[in-house]
């Protein structure tokens, strides 16, 4: 007798099994003319086994096996399998498997799977593993995938994932997935990007990343939901917008809530808040925590607060700790500080690390410093860097500098500007030049003006007298320390404007000295003010540099007040002459008290003459 081998194995474990081109799951396609054709093959098969064709017998009732004729199929396949067909001896199993008694289906798909039959093996390698017994699963399932069975080798590096055997489930997991298993692509896929995350910047993990890269695909191309979202998310990271929002709307279509959410973050970056808002709420819809405070902060930009705050209850509601957070910042910005405090709190116990700071900040702008601390703390443990520098301002507040430097190098490693600033200064009063310099030129990069003017401040300090010009040489070569007083004067800093405009004026560039001078006078500084007017002198403008003087005087600038009290003098109007002269003689400094000094008493002596 001919042994048919599995031509006829249809189920799986309880499933039909599916042509190589179709899904676990999917119904098989409808083909015009297939119902008569079977109809036909059917009558054929039944002919034949009534005849005593013992592979009729196990085809026939493969074919109401799948149609669901159990009690038709079952007298079919116990006589195929009588006579050694080990095809219907696995179909059996499963007909069996199907009416609950699974320790007698066990017993056919055994004979089956000791005859060669790799579903057999797998199925009962299910059955073991369902009962608990590893080492039996493990035999039948490697029996099964060492056949080429494709559910055979996914089952398989599923038990030795669930072991923590790597290699073994990277293996057969690849097997399964080269023969075209959907979420075996998938999963392998996960397994690569987790490596590759573990070496961020290596040849290796980029490596890792693009064979993950390769899997997500093969997975997502064959409708694999998840593998779409994780291959979108990879192709946005690199700047490749568009084919990430192809994949994330595929995503989104199957009902991915998180690819809805990140379709959403694309289109909102694109300027398209409209389109955006409709993922987000379809995000939001099936519980996407991300989703529902993303809808709120938009509702919040728009002024609409109930709205916002509605989606913010969402987000709580579906788990994200953030929709409290984001509670609280509403909250605050109302002035409702008692709701904020509540929802920061809350938040802030979930593990909330900015939520613990922003709490932390609102108690300490009660007058609750002993209240504030522990949360700083917190904060600042859980890597909450603004909490670090939020510390350092508190033991600096109280004289403890110790304490204050050493959450402010923390703040600063993590790449806190201002804390950098604090760091270098601190480096600078204790003498240590060159640490200073390393983390003023951090906190400069970072754009802070203060630290781009202190670091022109050391690095001037340094530069050598200038020789003597000598006929044919450049008349100026601009330092590094004058670049870096350009960049903070650009950024506003009054003492760096003063400065970038004396280094123009040594060099005889007037316009530009006046220009920077102006704009330090016009924001508030007293020096650059009094500049200003020696500039405004030297070119004859005299009265316009009195009013730039009087500006300087006025803001405690001694100096300026001594140049006001020549300029009267010299006009005749001895009162008010000595009137500035006194106000420089209090301003000091020394130097100039003794001018002052000097001219009021002849200013004194000329008015009682």
């Amino acid at each position: 007798m001919d042994v048919m081998g599995d031509k006829a194995t249809l189920f799986e474990t309880g499933r039909f099994e599916q042509p190589p081109h179709q899904e676990d799951g999917q119904e098989p396609p409808v083909v015009v003319g297939e119902a008569d054709d079977e109809a036909a093959e059917e009558l054929r098969q039944r002919l034949a086994a009534e005849a005593g064709d013992v592979e009729a017998m196990s085809i026939l009732g493969a074919m109401l096996l799948r149609r669901g004729d159990l009690d038709g199929a079952e007298p079919h396949l116990r006589t195929a399998t009588a006579a050694g067909d080990r095809a219907a001896a696995n179909n059996l199993g499963v007909l069996l498997h199907q009416r609950g008694y699974a320790d007698e289906a066990a017993g056919w798909w055994r004979i089956a799977a000791v005859a060669g039959s790799a579903a057999a093996a797998h199925a009962l390698g299910r059955h073991h593993r369902e009962r608990g017994d590893e080492p039996a699963a493990e035999y039948w399932l490697r029996q099964s995938a060492e056949q080429g069975h494709t559910l055979g080798a996914y089952a398989l590096a599923d038990l030795l994932e669930h072991r923590g055997d790597e290699a073994g489930t990277e293996r057969w997991m690849r097997a399964a997935a080269e023969r075209g298993h959907r979420e075996a692509a998938y999963r392998l896929a996960r397994a690569l990007d987790r490596k590759a995350a573990r070496k961020p910047g290596d040849d290796n993990g980029v490596r890792l990343l693009e064979e993950a890269e390769q899997w997500y695909r093969q997975a997502a191309a064959r409708g694999h939901r998840r593998a779409a979202l994780h291959l979108g998310t990879i192709l946005e990271k690199r700047g490749e917008l568009k084919e990430a929002g192809r994949w994330y709307l595929t995503s989104a279509k199957d009902g991915e809530a998180r690819a809805a959410c990140a379709l959403g973050f694309l289109l909102r970056d694109a300027g398209d808040t409209d389109n955006a808002a409709v993922w987000w709420l379809r995000a939001a819809q099936d519980g996407d925590g991300n989703a529902a405070n993303a809808l709120g902060a938009l509702h919040a930009e728009r002024g609409e607060t109930q709205t916002a705050e509605r989606w913010y209850r969402a987000a709580m509601d579906a788990g994200d700790v953030n929709g409290a957070y984001n509670l609280g910042l509403l909250c605050a910005e109302q002035g409702r500080t008692t709701q904020a405090e509540q929802w920061y709190r809350r938040a802030a116990y979930a593990g909330h690390r900015e939520a613990a700071n922003a709490l932390a900040i609102l108690l300490l702008r009660a007058g609750d410093e002993t209240g504030a601390e522990p949360w700083f703390s917190k904060a600042a443990e859980a890597g909450s860097v603004d909490a670090a520098f939020n510390l350092g301002i508190l033991h600096a507040g109280r004289g403890e500098d110790r304490a204050a430097l050493r959450w402010y190098e923390r703040a600063a490693a993590a790449g806190h500007t201002e804390a950098a600033l604090q760091v270098g200064m601190a480096r600078l009063r204790a003498g240590d030049e060159a640490e200073a310099e390393r983390f003023l030129r951090c906190a400069a990069g970072g754009g802070s003006a203060e630290a781009a003017y202190r670091l022109a401040a050391v690095l001037d300090a340094r530069r050598p007298p200038r020789p003597a010009h000598e006929l044919g040489e450049p008349v100026h070569r601009r330092s590094e320390c004058e670049e870096w007083y350009e960049r903070a004067a650009s950024q506003g800093h009054r003492r760096a404007q003063v400065r970038v405009g004396m280094l123009a004026a040594a060099r005889g560039d007037v316009v530009e000295a006046a220009r920077w001078y102006r704009e330090a006078a016009e924001a508030g500084s007293r020096n650059g003010a009094f500049n200003l007017g020696l500039l405004l002198a030297r070119e004859g403008s005299e009265p316009e540099a009195a009013v730039w003087w009087t500006r300087a005087a006025d803001a405690g600038h001694g100096r300026a007040a001594l140049r006001l009290a020549l300029v009267y003098a010299r006009r005749g109007e001895l009162a008010e002459g000595q009137r500035w002269a006194d106000r420089a003689a209090a301003l000091g400094p020394p130097a100039v008290t003794e001018r002052a000094t000097r001219l009021r008493d002849a200013l004194r002596q000329e008015l009682s003459a």
